[in-house]
């Protein structure tokens, strides 16, 4: 990705704001160009539409993702799973716009993109279960398909931030709410995992307290 210039980050940071605040379809560029003290045309010389704003922020979310997912991984399979949930709901949270407006702009789903790296991250939740098995960590009176519980975790943890701004109205999401979200992951999971598992996965968890 061509670098930018330090007002091109300033002026997607707010309007991810902006974006993630009103929605796509109310916020205007007049608006985002008001709320940094610039011109509108200064705004339109970096990004000439409102629409180039939003492919912005999508190709830095799909990025993110995408080095995150490549990234090594030196904790254990427990300290992989818990950081794979809470990036996913930081960063589903910061740029949530994106996944609830998408449709205004684009006229399909961020995940229907051919380089999306939504379907990647639902495969590492999946192969994260895979290890679960493979190292026989299920309990073995539960039956489970993996690809059931895998969705049925990933709707949970997909659809949390929508919870947090549609039934309990917040504007901004601390370590607590992220944790709750993650807690609710787990209680769909614990019932089919041993106790020696679910200690471990509680233990990633509290260490990860910020």
């Amino acid at each position: 990705m061509k670098k930018r210039s330090a007002t091109a980050d300033r002026i997607l940071d707010a309007s991810r704001r902006a974006f993630n605040a009103k929605g796509y379809a109310a916020t205007s560029v007049t608006e985002i160009a008001a709320a940094l003290d610039m011109s509108q045309g200064n705004l339109t010389y970096h990004f000439p539409t409102k629409r180039d704003l939003t492919t912005a922020l999508e190709d830095d979310l799909l990025l993110l993702m995408k080095d995150h997912r490549t990234a090594p991984k030196t904790g254990t399979l427990a300290d992989e799973y818990i950081d794979h949930l809470l990036f996913g709901m930081q960063l589903t949270w910061r740029y949530r716009f994106l996944l609830r407006d998408r449709m205004h702009y684009a006229g399909e789903p961020v995940g229907r993109r051919p380089d999306s790296e939504l379907n990647a991250d639902y495969d590492g939740l999946i192969a994260l279960l895979k290890r679960i098995d493979k190292e026989r960590l299920f309990a073995e009176d539960k039956g489970q398909s993996i690809d059931v519980l895998g969705r049925s975790l990933w709707i949970v943890s997909r659809y949390w931030v929508d919870h947090l701004r549609e039934l309990e109205g917040l504007e901004q999401v601390g370590w607590d709410d992220q944790k709750r979200g993650i807690e609710h992951h787990l209680a769909v999971l614990f019932p089919y995992l041993k106790a020696s598992a679910q200690r471990e996965l509680k233990a990633a968890l509290d260490n990860r307290q910020i």
